[in-house]
């Protein structure tokens, strides 16, 4: 009998429809409640803190983006002074051999000593496509002072040229006055041999 009365709620009766409003509006109130007082985002404090915590990413973010600036800045002005460096101390292969002979030669009229022989020889430089070394050996004849003379020249070369070895002897004939001295000179050369 009592499962009987509960199917015979009628929902036409105003007492049973009011009861059903009132508590619809209990539920929305009770909903309400939950939002107001415990948001689903969090509370206030949780949100300040995710607040600060996202601030603190950004200025981070901004903080790397502008050191990769710095970077990219720093990366293109070395190409910029690799280029000018190349430019101004390396010449193109086509031209290097007869610009370091008239070089050589004009530093030895200029010191004083004699030039004989050079000879020339290219070889590639280990990490570099574009690069390659000239390894130029030559002899002078002249007194030591104007052989001084003529390193000091070669040392203010406009061209990049390193002096990788040296050989001097005294030849006894001539009473020691005069060296014999043997150069290994090298140059860096732009392009292939």
């Amino acid at each position: 009998m009592g499962c009987s009365v509960a199917a015979k709620i009628n929902l036409r009766d105003p007492r049973v429809l009011v009861r059903t409003i009132i508590g619809v509006l209990l539920a929305a109130n009770l909903a309400a409640a939950v939002v107001v007082f415990k948001p689903f985002g969090g509370s206030a404090d949780d949100l300040r803190r995710e607040q600060q915590s996202l601030s603190l990413r950004l200025t981070q973010a901004q903080n790397r983006l502008a050191y990769s600036k710095q970077l990219v800045e720093k990366v293109q002005k070395t190409r910029t002074e690799e280029d000018k460096f190349l430019n101004q101390y390396f010449t193109d292969t086509r031209t290097t051999s007869s610009l370091i002979l008239a070089e050589l030669n004009q530093a030895a009229r200029d010191a004083g000593i004699k030039m004989g022989q050079a000879t020339f020889n290219y070889e590639a430089l280990e990490g570099s496509d574009t690069l390659q070394e000239l390894t130029t050996q030559v002899g002078f004849e002249g007194t030591y002072a104007n052989f001084c003379k003529f390193v000091n020249l070669l040392d203010k070369s406009p061209r990049f040229m390193v002096i990788e070895n040296l050989q001097a002897a005294a030849p006894q004939q001539q009473g020691g006055q005069a060296l014999n001295v043997t150069l290994k000179i090298d140059t860096f050369v732009r392009g292939a041999a």
